[in-house]
């Protein structure tokens, strides 16, 4: 039996005693103007969304694109 190697969500069955996995959480919404801080980059403001698939940040002297699922990127 090969593996695949996808990471894809497994059926869960009703007649399971295990629990089904939780959800994954939903990625954080930004809109124009939000003021944000990252781990690496520090304070910045959102000046361009492309749907929920980037945001670019402008952290004072350089602009950061940064992809979903925003992992080092808060809202403030």
């Amino acid at each position: 039996m090969a593996y695949s190697g996808s990471a894809g969500r497994r059926r869960h069955l009703p007649s399971s005693p295990f629990k089904p996995a939780p959800e994954p959480p939903a990625a954080e919404r930004y809109e124009l103007d939000d003021l944000v801080t990252h781990d690496k980059y520090g304070l910045g403001r959102v000046i361009l969304v492309e749907g929920d698939t980037a945001v670019v940040v402008d952290f004072a002297p350089r602009k950061v694109r940064i992809m979903t699922p925003f992992a080092r990127l808060t809202k403030l």
